[in-house]
């Protein structure tokens, strides 16, 4: 587009318009899907253990993106000296919520897992807003079928409980019940540290099934290169962002906050990296535990925005490179 039809057009300031993912159009049709990535939110805290509040992740997370939302423009870098969320490299859309029926997990699960499906049948890549953790075990279960899925999970906790008192699927179970998938061969889990994330046989359990399992020291110790190194070339990857990953001083916003955790550019060089591999590329990704209420500077919900901002910015970049 011109500067010109640029600068005619409407000047569509972040507090202005309708609160969609990026100003993304709304694409409530899941059969009419036609774009690169579809953003879907899963409003479902029911299996907090502590604080709920992350059912209005979704909500606060797409505000929090108006403050991105670059118009025709795109997002130039002048470190990378290039040029991010161009139309030319992505067409993004919101597809709206999942339908969560309070009380009724398996109904909820099923209600998330269709929506990823439908999005996946139409050639976009996911992009899911939690919700707590529990959302990722639907979410990568409509994967069935496709190629072998690396996961790439950051995290304060391992969320690997097989089950207590029957509770299977809860936000301290996802990462299990992924394991437990055909199309999951292997993960690596960063950020983990400190009490409360999980007992000693879960850790067992997570490295039996293929887990890395990477602490915050672990992850500045190796650096961007060494964590790559870790990460198996040649597969498809699944990114799963918790955010009580990060430090609670820039992410307070969460029902579990942990404090020693990564700070922004950590996790983001990370992806970035993952997204330039010649082999392999990136095909979904979620971001969880927003809990906007325990946060009223909305730091939380801006950090998760921004993340998501740049890391599609990035996945799109690159696949542009590589038509």
């Amino acid at each position: 587009m011109s500067k010109n039809a640029y600068e005619s057009g409407r000047l569509n300031l972040p507090f202005v318009g309708h609160c969609t993912f990026a100003k993304s159009p709304i694409c409530t049709d899941w059969d009419a899907i036609n774009a690169d990535v579809a953003v879907l939110g899963a409003p479902n805290d029911m299996g907090t253990q502590w604080r709920s509040g992350a059912r209005f992740g979704p909500r606060s997370i797409r505000e929090a993106s108006t403050l991105f939302s670059f118009g025709h423009s795109g997002a130039y870098d002048h470190e990378d000296d290039a040029l991010y969320l161009t139309e030319d490299q992505v067409r993004m859309v919101d597809v709206g919520d999942a339908d969560i029926v309070h009380t009724d997990m398996a109904s909820s699960n099923d209600n998330i897992e269709f929506a990823v499906r439908k999005i996946l049948q139409s050639g976009a890549m996911p992009v899911v807003l939690g919700g707590d953790h529990s959302i990722h075990a639907p979410v990568i279960k409509a994967f069935e079928g496709h190629a072998p899925i690396h996961i790439v999970h950051f995290d304060a906790h391992l969320d690997f409980v097989d089950e207590r008192h029957g509770v299977r699927y809860g936000h301290g179970n996802p990462l299990r019940r992924a394991s437990e998938l055909d199309h999951i061969v292997g993960m690596t889990q960063m950020g983990i540290r400190n009490v409360s994330s999980s007992n000693r046989d879960d850790y067992d359990a997570a490295r039996a099934a293929g887990s890395q399992i990477l602490s915050v020291r672990d992850v500045r110790r190796l650096g961007t290169e060494g964590v790559m190194a870790k990460i198996p070339e040649g597969l498809d990857y699944y990114i799963t962002i918790d955010i009580d990953g990060f430090d609670p001083s820039i992410a307070p916003g969460t029902g579990t906050p942990s404090h020693g955790g990564f700070l922004y550019y950590e996790v983001l060089e990370i992806i970035q990296a993952l997204a330039k591999r010649s082999q392999g590329r990136v095909v979904g990704m979620d971001l969880v535990e927003v809990a906007p209420a325990y946060d009223p500077t909305g730091a939380t919900s801006i950090l998760a925005a921004q993340l998501l901002m740049n890391s599609i910015g990035f996945i799109f970049h690159e696949r542009a490179r590589n038509r």
